[in-house]
């Protein structure tokens, strides 16, 4: 063999050795760009998950400020005689009452159950404890920590409290 047959086989050792750091980086790179690439998919996935849930309570301060009205109205309701309960101003009245309460329910609002449930110290302010010992009630002991009357009604946004019921509790 001589000197110029021996610089090519060194050369091509070379090259081959070469080729083969050139395809080991080229997997190294190609794999974190794949791993990048994962992660910025599953970033923006979070990050589209994040706007919806933004999306979804972005009202929750303007409806806190409706149902004041809605309490009101159902207040007003409740004190009409009954002679005047037919009457077509009244009726109208209840209907702007059903408007808003549509109106919620599209927005996903809804109210919390209270009258007649187990108290419930996620959805519920007990304000007052009645003694209820002279009642046919209160003498079945599944009946105590009942919630007998509602002060205030309670609501919930997408299943997320916004406004928790005030009531009074049965001891």
């Amino acid at each position: 063999m001589d000197k110029k047959e021996e610089k090519q086989n060194i050369d091509i050792g070379k090259l081959q050795k070469d080729l083969e750091n050139c395809k080991a980086k080229c997997e190294e790179y190609l794999s974190g760009w794949k791993r990048e690439r994962a992660d910025f998919i599953n970033h923006k996935k979070e990050e589209m998950e994040r706007i919806e849930i933004m999306i979804k309570y972005a009202n929750e301060e303007l409806i806190l400020k409706i149902l004041p009205i809605l309490d009101n109205i159902c207040l007003a309701e409740s004190h009409v005689p009954e002679e005047f309960k037919n009457n077509g101003w009244i009726e109208g009245f209840m209907q702007i009452k059903k408007q808003i309460s549509d109106f919620l329910a599209k927005e996903g609002i809804k109210p919390i159950k209270t009258i007649g449930e187990k108290f419930d110290p996620n959805t519920m302010e007990a304000v007052e404890e009645i003694d209820l010992a002279m009642s046919d009630i209160a003498k079945s002991e599944d009946k105590k920590n009942v919630v007998v009357e509602e002060i205030q009604r309670g609501y919930t946004l997408h299943g997320k409290v916004i406004r928790p019921a005030k009531v009074k509790v049965s001891k």
